[in-house]
């Protein structure tokens, strides 16, 4: 009779593992006891927590607010002290592993993304908890700001990778800098095939182009398959991931990568684990060559994110799957940033 949950299978039978995204502090212990060995947070998580529970968001920002008179610095720090408290959850595990697992990534203001701006908030924001790693966007500035906080020691997760290119770049960039250390840092570099599904989705739904529904359903995992096998090749000890999940596949259909996929815990982790499917592992069977060959003919996008070179260094920040990804966590601090004020308001 089967008695492990889902992951716990996952885990078992292949070498992907599960990580939890988003999470609150009664969310991360349950992703945790159904076999999650990491957890992804973003910009939009201030927001949604002062939503979930804003009894536990507001007495922290009411102190934060009594010595700080700028309001998005009182917001970095309100985020800093929320995900520092999953980081104290995912300790024990980053302890037990020996700094191999139990990491919780945190990103920066989405709004000032320079690269001296993104070094000094990843210092600021890893400070505390030796667990924490800091979330680097793979664009011009991120590419940057990537060498120096390598070579500083810092656990990396390289975000907001749409396409092969910033992949390589990002590994090239990160490789560079700890070519001499004694001992590397981890490191991971986490492609996001949900986001990228949904943009194309978007085009062909806004320019009516005429694509069947099952080989668009592909583009986003045939992606993420290139990256993780260019990986392999280069045999880079970056770790690859894979998040941004908007259906069940995102998950399911990368079961076998040697790396990890971080999945949200309402929608998908909670449904997995409700539906118990099959351990199947298909992500390293070949997209079909047909496939591929169809959605490059009918759409560009795919293009540039499936082919070496399809995107320049200083296209990255630009490029749609990527402003997508970035407006989400911008609108998220935007209102975030409109609740501090308000309180602020409140409180004087």
């Amino acid at each position: 009779m089967q008695t492990k949950c889902y992951f716990h299978r996952v885990h078992d039978q292949t070498p992907t593992r599960f990580w939890i995204n988003n999470v609150t502090e009664d969310e991360a212990r349950l992703a945790i006891e159904a076999g999650a060995v990491g957890c992804t947070q973003n910009p939009s998580y201030a927001w949604k927590m002062m939503q979930a529970v804003p009894d536990q968001v507001f007495p922290l920002l009411d102190a934060i607010l009594a010595g700080e008179p700028d309001d998005n610095e009182a917001l970095i720090k309100l985020q800093k002290q929320l995900i520092e408290r999953i980081a104290a959850i995912f300790l024990p595990l980053w302890e037990a592993s020996r700094g191999r697992q139990g990491h919780v990534t945190i990103q920066g203001d989405p709004f000032h993304e320079k690269a001296g701006n993104i070094v000094r908030q990843a210092r600021f924001n890893c400070e505390n908890f030796p667990n924490l790693s800091p979330k680097i966007p793979v664009t011009q500035d991120g590419l940057e700001a990537i060498p120096t906080l390598a070579a500083e020691g810092y656990t990396l997760t390289m975000t907001e990778v749409m396409s092969v290119q910033q992949a390589m770049d990002a590994c090239d960039a990160w490789e560079q800098a700890t070519a001499g250390l004694d001992h590397l840092p981890v490191a991971y570099l986490a492609h996001i095939p949900g986001i990228f599904d949904e943009y194309l989705q978007n085009v062909v739904t806004g320019q009516a182009i005429d694509i069947e529904p099952d080989i668009l359903w592909q583009a986003g995992v045939a992606v993420s398959k290139k990256v993780h096998d260019l990986m392999l090749q280069r045999r880079t000890p970056i770790h690859y991931m894979a998040g941004g999940a908007r259906g069940l596949h995102h998950f399911t259909e990368i079961v076998g990568a040697s790396g990890f996929v971080t999945i949200n815990w309402k929608g998908t982790a909670d449904r997995l684990l409700e539906q118990d499917p099959p351990v199947v592992q298909r992500f390293l069977q070949p997209t079909p060559t047909g496939v591929i060959d169809r959605l490059a003919h009918k759409l560009g996008e795919f293009r540039r994110a499936y082919w070496l070179k399809g995107l320049g260094v200083d296209e990255y920040e630009h490029y749609g799957p990527v402003v997508l990804f970035r407006t989400s966590f911008e609108q998220a601090w935007q209102h975030a940033l409109q609740a501090v004020a308000e309180r602020r308001r409140t409180i004087a």
